[in-house]
């Protein structure tokens, strides 16, 4: 994103490896991970989970999780969710072609992580019209879900 910032020109992010290490050098740069709940949406949450233990931060939020690639059901991206430590909140649309509840129900996945349903919701947790909910709708239900799970993990 920085790059885009900077150049307007899109691109592939980083791999994984250098988008860690930028987590962890921020993570060190506010203090250390004691105090922070860290996060991201899709691939940005997906790298903050992958960082999470190992940087000790109090809590995650991922903003849509990647499970897997579009159309690849098969290639799941759940394996360091399985033994995830780190209290974790995932947010995701009901219709996330990256993740679907029938999908999801048959990951292992550590107790620590809690998923939590937009209605309706796409990758972006935007819904159809039809459904009778916004866009607005599912952003600010999204915001109260992330306040709570803050707040909850304050005493960690």
């Amino acid at each position: 994103m920085q790059r885009r910032r900077k150049t307007g020109k899109g691109g592939a992010p980083d791999p994984p490896r250098i988008l860690m290490q930028s987590f962890h050098d921020a993570i060190e740069s506010a203090g250390g991970g004691r105090k922070l709940v860290i996060g991201g949406k899709s691939m940005g949450g997906r790298i903050a989970s992958m960082v999470a233990d190992e940087a000790a931060v109090r809590g995650v939020v991922c903003l849509g999780y990647p499970f897997h690639p579009p159309g690849k059901l098969e290639k799941t991206r759940t394996k360091h969710l399985e033994t995830l430590q780190t209290p974790t909140l995932i947010l995701q649309g009901t219709r996330d072609s990256l993740g679907r509840a029938e999908e999801i129900s048959g990951y292992r996945l550590s107790p620590a992580i809690r998923i939590e349903w937009l209605e309706d919701g796409d990758h972006s947790f935007k819904p159809r019209a039809r459904s009778g909910r916004t866009e607005a709708d599912n952003i600010r239900a999204a915001i109260a879900l992330v306040a709570e799970f803050i707040a909850a993990t304050k005493n960690r």
